[in-house]
């Protein structure tokens, strides 16, 4: 008798586990867009992937929850779409996904998209959108028409872009925010509202606006701040070449650096070094490596102690000549001015133990043994210089 009590405590255990546990419908999205038309509700669409933390985290913290899933299942007809596969792949390219997770809220009579989120929230903020889709004045249709009726009117623009970037990328902004400033003078541009907008909406280099700015950044200083206006230039600038060191790509990537570059700002000119190595890096293109690091380091990032050090540590492992090497030397004795650390010492002495300087490499070795005694820090890479270089 007490071994089949025990039994049924296990099995109501289980029982309440899966149904606790979150399993996906998968259902076909032709067909669940013919369902959601006769059930006469919006689709609803997840698109994930297994190995997205976030998705993981919202399939267990919020679509287990049987409140959440009762509310979606009344209100929408629900699919989830994995975008490593088939049909998740064609949506992901379809609505322009490039964040995980992200949902779709879509009126399956025409496709058309109601409303996006992207990312993940907790359970009452997740509710709160949810309801917010289903109010027609709240949706992207809506939105969008009253902003395109009066397309001059900065309320109507921000409640439509404010919707729009919920589930958007920043470029899919770009077309309303031209759209608006479009109508608006240049010496209208320089305003407080005029500056979120194009804060919040302007991607392109080559744009009025941007350029605008570029020409104006003391007018726009005293609506915003330098720091924000030097932020957004930095910003422009990213969202312009990372896109092509991401892919590799680098026959658009120098094309477009030199525009980055006709900037001539301190804080540009250093985004675009520091992209420049990394698709050097990538692509093993030591010889550009060499040439922009030794024409630029000092002028771009001399007061960045740790970026010497990786451009050290790049020179350690993959440059050759004599001259080059003695050069990453003084930029990492000058890291060391600005931070003395167990790593620059060794980094330095191993750069001399490179060009068979072993007095000078002993020297350094020395004193990151003693950082690392000082600091009870593991000195087993130390050690082991040390030994080569000969020292007890």
């Amino acid at each position: 008798m007490r071994f089949l009590y025990i039994l049924l405590f296990f099995i109501s255990i289980q029982t309440v586990k899966s149904q606790n546990q979150f399993v996906p419908d998968e259902t076909p999205y032709k067909k669940a867009l013919e369902t959601a038309k006769k059930e006469v509700k919006p689709l609803f669409v997840m698109l994930y992937a297994d190995w997205c933390p976030h998705c993981n985290q919202m399939k267990k913290e919020v679509f287990s929850d049987a409140a959440v899933m009762d509310f979606l299942k009344k209100n929408f007809f629900c699919v989830w779409k994995n975008i490593e596969k088939e049909e998740g792949i064609a949506l992901k390219d379809k609505f322009n996904t490039k964040a995980l997770p992200t949902f779709l809220f879509i009126d399956p009579n025409n496709e058309t998209l109601l409303y996006a989120l992207k990312g993940e929230s907790k359970k009452a903020d997740f509710m709160s959108e949810a309801n917010y889709a289903l109010n027609p004045k709240m949706q992207l249709p809506y939105l969008e028409k009253e902003f395109l009726a009066d397309s001059s009117n900065s309320t109507k623009f921000f409640a439509y872009l404010n919707t729009l970037k919920k589930g958007k990328e920043r470029t899919d902004l770009s077309i309303p925010t031209h759209i608006y400033l479009n109508t608006q003078s240049d010496g209208q541009l320089v305003s407080e509202t005029n500056w979120r907008v194009i804060a919040n909406g302007v991607t392109d280099i080559n744009s009025r606006e941007f350029q605008f700015v570029l020409n104006h950044q003391k007018e726009f200083a005293t609506v915003a701040s330098q720091s924000r206006v030097d932020r957004k230039i930095e910003s422009i600038v990213n969202e312009l070449l990372r896109p092509y060191v991401d892919n590799l790509d680098t026959v658009n990537y120098y094309k477009q650096r030199e525009i980055a570059k006709s900037i001539r700002l301190q804080k540009t000119d250093s985004l675009v070094f520091k992209f420049d190595l990394t698709l050097a890096e990538r692509t093993e293109n030591w010889k550009f490596y060499k040439k922009a690091t030794l024409e630029d380091t000092q002028k771009l990032v001399w007061n960045d102690a740790s970026f010497l050090k990786d451009i050290g540590q790049t020179y350690l492992k993959h440059i050759t000549d004599e001259e080059s090497l003695k050069k990453s030397i003084s930029w990492i004795k000058h890291s060391l001015e600005l931070n003395n650390s167990y790593d620059g010492n060794l980094l330095i002495a191993k750069l001399y133990n490179k060009i068979k300087d072993k007095k000078s490499a002993l020297k350094y070795a020395k004193d990151a043994k003693t950082i690392s005694k000082e600091m009870n820090w593991n000195s087993k890479d130390v050690d082991i210089l040390l030994a080569e270089l000969g020292s007890k």
